[in-house]
């Protein structure tokens, strides 16, 4: 009797430790796959999180981008006080097609076609040159801090040695002295000043028509910042200097 009862109790005892084993492996199996679920979870919060930070970026510098071409299209059409200025004294020249205006990125550009300035083969300027220039000269003159370039073009027809001008050179550099001088006489400050001579070499257009040759002919006035600060005490005593040796 004694015997029976403990392999019974045996018997009891075994499989109790089978089942709490099973168990056992069974949660430790869920508990594995639960915190495999947990990292794979973990990974794709990360993911999602770097791809969104990644977005936030993109969208900062595109609106960065956005803002910099907004103000950058704002100055493009803001025109200076000095082209409005410019705009309404030449309106006549203007809309006979005599003269063209720009403004670009601060360089503003005054255009005017040779004809309304010299006659041909010359380099003294007309009525009608003196006459849109006294108002070029009315926008400039009390400008500061500023560069004025006077370039002269030509088109490629050889001037020979009419009006004793070696060639193209000569002529577009002598036209761009004298409007430089004009200004000057209208009291533009000199030392704000330039001169260019381009010659031929910078055609706005073929020249292989007399409308093509004609609109080469030109003289280019570029207003800019200026990249000369004059040495004023310097200027001031050579000033003194020359009225003393007079």
């Amino acid at each position: 009797m004694k015997i029976s009862t403990l392999l019974a109790l045996s018997v009891i005892a075994a499989v109790g430790c089978g089942i709490s084993k099973d168990k056992y492996a069974a949660k430790e199996l869920e508990a594995s796959e639960a915190q495999k679920k947990l990292q794979d979870e973990s990974g794709k919060a990360a993911a999602l999180e770097a791809k969104v930070t990644d977005l936030e970026g993109k969208l900062a510098a595109a609106q960065q981008e956005k803002t910099k071409l907004s103000e950058e299209k704002g100055k493009l059409e803001a025109k200076s006080t000095q082209y409005e200025q410019l705009a309404q004294s030449l309106q006549g020249q203007i809309s006979a097609g005599q003269i063209e205006i720009s403004e670009l990125k601060g360089k503003m550009t005054v255009k005017l076609k040779d004809k309304i300035l010299f006659s041909s083969g010359s380099a003294a300027i007309g009525k009608d040159g003196k006459q849109a220039l006294d108002a070029v000269a009315d926008a400039f003159k009390d400008l500061k801090g500023k560069t004025v370039v006077v370039g002269g073009y030509t088109d490629d027809v050889p001037i020979g040695k009419k009006g004793g001008y070696q060639d193209n050179w000569d002529l577009s550099t002598a036209r761009a002295t004298s409007v430089v001088r004009y200004l000057q006489s209208k009291g533009v400050d000199p030392r704000m000043l330039g001169v260019a001579g381009y010659s031929e070499y910078r055609p706005l257009v073929a020249n292989d028509s007399v409308e093509g040759r004609s609109q080469n002919r030109r003289i280019e006035i570029s207003l800019t910042a200026a990249d000369y600060t004059p040495p004023q005490v310097e200027v001031e005593k050579a000033q003194g200097e020359a009225k003393e040796s007079n």
